[in-house]
């Protein structure tokens, strides 16, 4: 009776086992959600802002983007940010063609403004950024962009990866006034963002830690915070920061209790 209780055990954990694995490798990375947000801002006030970031497109992988675009679209956005990694790993070989991400993201209406992450950089963002030229994509390195919306003037900023360049967030508010919106890939300099008036940051590059232990956390997060800032809204000293779980998967392709997103913004 024991052998055959301990055999049962055994097998219900072996089948569990399996389902994960199958779960977190073909089924979750695919479950994309969209997160909500309301954001109370009289400035901005009536805007909406799609935010989405770490995509990581790999090769064979249109009809995902092409999903991707669809629902991003139709959320009728009157901006739509992104905080990059548009490449699927260290080399463009290994990724879509950076022609083929920059057509795929140049679909996304209305035009998207990004700043460029790590993986970027390392299949060359200047490659990529001439590339999203050509399709109406405004790259912000460490600069911004004057946009006009409806009846409000939006400054977008972005600065370089903390990783591969020198994120210098004075240069790229320079000549910009209230409201203004900051993109980082990653989220880690946002402690040391002095400039209380910057309506909201958006980052990315943590990817939520891709595996989530219930009620622990990320267990692995690239970030000298751990999971502090690892997904979700943060506020702090009346600064806002969002940070997007992204919509790929990054050195392993597995998701567990971690979704990936992207993230629409309703300022009321």
């Amino acid at each position: 009776m024991f052998k055959l209780m301990h055999n049962i055990v055994i097998s219900i954990i072996l089948l569990l086992f399996i389902f994960i694995i199958i779960w977190s490798i073909f089924i979750e990375p695919n479950q994309i959600e969209i997160k909500y947000y309301e954001i109370q801002d009289s400035q901005l006030k009536g805007t909406r802002i799609v935010f989405a970031g770490d995509f990581h497109f790999k090769k064979h992988q249109q009809k995902r983007a092409d999903k991707i675009i669809s629902l991003i679209n139709q959320q009728n956005a009157d901006l739509v940010l992104s905080t990059g990694d548009y490449i699927n790993s260290h080399k463009e070989s290994a990724s879509m063609p950076v022609s083929q991400i920059a057509e795929n993201i140049g679909k996304i209406r209305p035009r998207v403004y990004t700043s460029l992450g790590n993986h970027d950089f390392w299949a060359g963002n200047e490659k990529i950024t001439k590339e999203f030229k050509k399709h109406n994509i405004t790259v912000l390195s460490n600069s911004n962009a004057k946009i006009k919306i409806k009846d409000k003037i939006i400054y977008i900023a972005g600065v370089e990866d903390l990783q591969t360049g020198n994120p210098d967030v004075e240069k790229a508010l320079e000549n910009t006034q209230s409201p203004r919106i900051l993109l980082t890939h990653s989220p880690d300099i946002f402690p040391d963002i002095r400039q209380k008036n910057i309506n909201l940051i958006l980052a990315g590059h943590l990817h939520g830690g891709q595996i989530r232990i219930p009620f622990i956390g990320a267990i692995i997060v690239p970030s000298k915070y751990g999971n502090k800032y690892s997904k979700g809204l943060i506020i702090d000293n009346h600064k806002k920061m969002i940070v997007t779980k992204g919509i790929g998967t990054s050195i392993i392709p597995v998701r567990f209790n971690c979704k990936p997103d992207f993230i629409v913004i309703d300022f009321i």
